[in-house]
């Protein structure tokens, strides 16, 4: 992918110093299960420096999402701790460390075809925080498979309105 591609894609749904995410959908709309109804359809790039990297599929579930925001909130409020985005799929994954008391966070995101070769850092302060759990909602929002879901996405309706998607 290029950055031709970027434009066709749109605006990501998270913004992250030099990572983005776009969310096509669910892998499997129809599944009923809190398992393969969770799944989401993602693109992702980091880049910087030289570097751009995209990773692309069903690499990413919602419960990732929403607990990465919840680390946020807790990191943007306590100024410690950490916030993690990570999938059992190995294609990519965020850490946010809090650096110091004064608010900055380090932030290193690790994406790639191929887990084992690739990782890309950034570093930021955390003002960049608030837009980043304000977008981690949207993407929370993701609506669940069925009436036997999950608690954590009983509370996600709507998500492509959200997101501008319909």
């Amino acid at each position: 992918m290029n950055d031709s591609t970027r434009e066709q894609l749109g605006p990501p749904a998270l913004r992250l110093a030099g990572f983005q995410l776009w969310v096509h959908g669910r892998q499997f709309p129809e599944s009923q299960d809190g398992w393969d109804g969770n799944w989401l359809n993602v693109a992702t790039h980091c880049g910087g420096a030289g570097a751009s990297v995209w990773a692309n599929g069903a690499i990413l579930d919602t419960v990732s999402v929403l607990r990465f925001r919840e680390g946020l909130e807790a990191l943007h409020r306590t100024l410690s701790g950490v916030a993690v985005l990570e999938s059992v799929e190995s294609n990519v994954g965020v850490r946010i460390d809090a650096s110091d008391r004064a608010g900055h966070v380090r932030t290193r995101v690790e994406i790639t075809p191929d887990h084992l070769a690739q990782g890309h850092w950034f570093e930021f302060d955390q003002t960049y925080l608030p837009p980043v759990i304000a977008q981690c909602a949207a993407l929370g929002s993701v609506p669940s498979p069925g009436p036997e879901e999950p608690w954590c996405l009983r509370r996600v309706l709507g998500w492509r309105r959200t997101l501008g998607l319909e």
